[in-house]
């Protein structure tokens, strides 16, 4: 198998705590790092600004992508450019869709004619794929998020379909595609494989990174040293 120094993808570090952030910021496998609002919220963030603010001073020179919130689409393309204005390194997030299923392509193209670095999000179909890639070609870097992991957790496999998008727009050299919300580490290699870009991953998953190539008979012993020191120090009896 491959070493994490052979892989051709880009990790994103994916979270919204701060301390967890600046933990992976000075690795240099760490390429790129995403937020969104669910995570924020998760992470205790009140203050949507200042956060922001706050994480582009320690992380001034990798791209960071950052949500926009409305329902509304002049709204979210009033967000949107306030957003941009926070770093040259400052994609901007978009759903493909707002919550009344109406799709956002004619925002997503307005933002990439106006020069916005758009990062169109919670993509699930290579018909979005396809209508997004159209809207963003020609323009400024973008990446597009489809996220294969709550694919898998339908039931779906995602790789024929990642591969698919692979191809669909590999003739557009300004977008690139992200397997977003991945599940565990072998789906790195997955999105590698397939020739993914990007692939945003959630510190507990990154630190598994150690594991790549270990002894399978060596993890074995080691699973069953952590059973027996569990149980141990819970002071079973029978």
């Amino acid at each position: 198998m491959k070493k994490v120094s052979e892989l051709k993808i880009k990790l994103f570090a994916d979270g919204a705590d701060k301390a967890g952030m600046l933990e992976m910021y000075p690795k240099p496998y760490i390429k790129g790092f995403t937020t969104n609002p669910t995570l924020m919220k998760k992470a205790g963030i009140s203050d949507y600004e200042a956060f922001a603010s706050d994480i582009l001073k320690s992380i001034p020179d990798r791209p960071i992508s950052f949500e926009v919130f409305s329902d509304d689409f002049e709204e979210m393309e009033r967000q949107a450019k306030k957003i941009a204005s926070w770093g040259d390194n400052v994609y901007v997030k978009i759903p493909v869709m707002n919550t009344q299923t109406r799709s956002s392509v004619e925002l997503v193209r307005r933002l990439a004619d106006a020069g916005v670095k758009v990062n169109v999000t919670a993509l699930m179909t290579l018909g979005q794929v396809r209508d997004v890639s159209s809207a963003l070609a020609g323009g400024p870097p973008a990446y597009i998020s489809v996220f294969a992991g709550r694919i898998a957790d339908s039931g779906r496999d995602p790789v024929p379909l990642m591969a698919a998008a692979v191809e669909m727009i590999a003739v557009n050299p300004n977008i690139e595609l992200i397997w977003a919300s991945p599940r565990e580490l072998l789906n790195v290699f997955q999105a590698d494989e397939v020739g993914c870009q990007i692939i945003t991953v959630t510190n507990d998953v990154l630190k598994k990174l150690d594991l790549v190539g270990k002894d399978l008979y060596e993890y074995s012993l080691d699973t069953v040293k952590m059973f027996r020191n569990d149980a141990v120090g819970a002071g079973y009896t029978l």
